[in-house]
């Protein structure tokens, strides 16, 4: 194995189809959304409680980018342990239901589908299904990703 894997991390060849990983909680709080909606995504509804409440979502809601950045955060520290890092080649994102302030998210990710390459035999796409899921177990984010993953090498 390459001194540059983590150990305990997965290779293409270790994971299965409806294998599942759950990562560690993050809790999110009001001054969190104002900051990262300032730096990042300035709309009402993630920055002004007060304002918030006449929008679509009836109250002070995280950026769903800053929920997508959350996600990697949590996965990363644990949630998704691959061989290589998290290295993203495609994928799709849902919001279906608002974050907010005080919610304890962590995520909850399954291999869907494990596909070597043809090309590249030192690695294939892993497509991993996360959701990000809060304290009332209402999911806030589903992200399908194409996730290139090493492949253990021969020898």
């Amino acid at each position: 194995m390459s001194d540059r894997i983590p150990a305990g991390r997965l290779h293409l060849d270790d994971l299965h189809v409806g294998q599942r990983f759950v990562s560690a909680s993050h809790t999110i709080d009001e001054p969190q959304i104002k900051a990262f909606a300032t730096q990042f995504d300035p709309q009402p509804f993630h920055m002004d409680a007060e304002a918030a409440a006449d929008t679509l979502f009836k109250g002070l809601a995280a950026s769903g980018w800053h929920t997508a950045a959350i996600t990697m955060r949590l996965n990363v520290e644990g949630g998704l342990p691959l061989a290589g890092g998290i290295i993203g080649a495609g994928g799709e994102i849902n919001w279906p239901a608002p974050t907010r302030p005080g919610d304890v998210l962590h995520v909850e990710s399954e291999v869907v589908e494990i596909t070597p390459s043809r090309s590249k035999p030192d690695r294939g796409i892993a497509t991993i299904v996360s959701r990000t899921v809060n304290q009332n177990n209402d999911v806030v984010q589903v992200l399908t990703a194409r996730l290139v993953v090493p492949r253990r090498v021969a020898g």
